[in-house]
């Protein structure tokens, strides 16, 4: 099966967790190439703050390693490409709009940048 199709693993011990929030913080400061705030937190989702550059994972008990890389891939996107500028009152159209079309930009850039990545968003 592939993996996305698998996105829950079961439990994992709080040593195992511990470590792999450390293996993606790296992994995130290391792809964005800067030293990033990595947060990891009982959210929702994951962010970032393109002010503070904070980058925040959620705490998910059960979320495979495919999805975490998804989630820092996506996020170190918007730390690389995301300009930090006020686009509110760029665009005559909702808000919604512009973050869907922005997160679809920032992976094809993540992917020509990363290749390794494109397995993690397919």
């Amino acid at each position: 099966m592939h993996p996305l199709f698998c996105v829950y693993n079961k439990g994992i011990n709080k040593r195992d967790a511990m470590l792999t929030q450390e293996i993606k913080g790296n992994l995130a400061r290391l792809l964005a190439t800067e030293n990033l705030i990595v947060e990891h937190r009982r959210v929702s989702t994951a962010s970032f703050d393109v002010d503070r550059r904070v980058l925040t994972l959620p705490n998910w008990d059960r979320a495979s390693e495919v999805v975490y890389d998804m989630l820092v891939g996506h996020e170190v996107g918007h730390a690389l490409f995301t300009p930090n500028e006020d686009w509110r009152g760029m665009f005559d159209c909702p808000k919604d709009f512009v973050n869907v079309i922005e997160d679809a930009r920032i992976e094809k850039l993540m992917k020509r940048k990363y290749p390794g990545l494109r397995k993690s968003f397919a």
